[in-house]
């Protein structure tokens, strides 16, 4: 029998766990859980007899790889795949996929959330400032991009997108102007949000003569990856420029730094949170548990990314 582990550190919700035991039985497959495990070691010994694997942000590298004699497959239940060594599982054969749409929604809410809570300076009682009326650049418009686009247009924002991989014709159907030159983009925009995956060529991407360019009031927010940014221009950039602001997700190494010397210009939440919220957590792991039900039964590697 095809045997499925389900392997998350942080554990899925009940409701998400009993639809991917229902997907893994009508298939006629084993499902086997390995929930809030204490060591690595305990990830490489599961994974021994398994033939696929579901993951969050658990770390899957050569040595858990290498270990997975039988594995064809492992399914990131979310969008960014970095905590997974594609070169380990390329050289073995096994299929890498992420689930890329399931925490879309979730990510943007908490973008533009986070947007919010600190115009208004965290609901102290003091005079904030209104995001209607202000420019708001994507950078990158995949799915989370056009979510954030969309509820950007809706509290009366100016939306401008950046994505040399999403045809113009597209972003400009939704009414969002496109910017080809991503310079064009931070010149114009108060608020940028990057969406950018982590790979070798974003990572330290987002550096101070990019955001040395966004006009008065710049609001760099980033609910992608923190390596994304050149932490050394994120501080001169703080330093340079009063009015600058930076929200994020994901708090950056030099935090200490940031929390130290510029009070109220910043926001960034106590862990990486952006797709926990019910709905997204359920969606995601219905996700990986279908899409390795379609490729173990049919082939079918829409997803992958190795």
């Amino acid at each position: 029998m095809t045997k499925i582990l389900l392997a998350t550190e942080k554990p899925f919700a009940p409701a998400a766990v009993k639809g991917i035991q229902t997907i893994c039985n009508e298939a006629g497959f084993e499902l086997v859980l390995l929930e809030k495990y204490a060591d690595q070691s305990d990830l490489v010994k599961a994974v021994s007899d398994a033939d696929a694997l579901i993951i969050r942000s658990d770390i899957v590298d050569k040595k858990v790889i290498d270990a997975g004699s039988k594995l064809k497959i492992v399914v990131r239940a979310g969008a960014g795949y970095d905590n997974v060594d594609l070169a380990a599982a390329s050289a073995k054969g096994v299929v890498v996929m992420n689930t890329p749409g399931q925490n879309s929604n979730a990510v943007a809410e908490l973008g533009i959330g986070m947007m919010i809570y600190l115009n208004r300076k965290g609901y102290n009682g003091a005079a904030g400032t209104e995001l209607r009326g202000k420019s708001f650049g994507l950078h990158a418009y995949g799915n989370i991009g056009k979510i954030m686009g969309h509820i950007g247009k809706g509290l009366g924002m100016d939306i401008y997108a950046h994505d040399p991989f999403v045809d113009r014709i597209i972003i400009e159907n939704d009414g969002v102007r496109c910017q080809e030159d991503v310079t064009e983009l931070y010149k114009k925009c108060q608020y940028v949000a990057v969406n950018l995956p982590a790979t070798d060529k974003t990572k330290g991407f987002i550096n101070f003569d990019l955001l040395s360019l966004m006009p008065k009031g710049a609001t760099l927010v980033n609910t992608a990856r923190k390596e994304i940014i050149d932490e050394a221009g994120l501080l001169k950039m703080f330093e340079e420029r009063p009015d600058f602001r930076y929200i994020t997700d994901v708090a950056p190494d030099c935090k200490d730094t940031i929390a130290e010397k510029y009070e109220g210009r910043y926001f960034w939440t106590p862990k990486k949170m952006g797709a926990q919220t019910a709905e997204a957590n359920i969606n995601a792991g219905l996700a990986a548990a279908r899409q390795i039900v379609g490729f173990i039964k049919d082939g079918d590697s829409t997803f992958k990314v190795n």
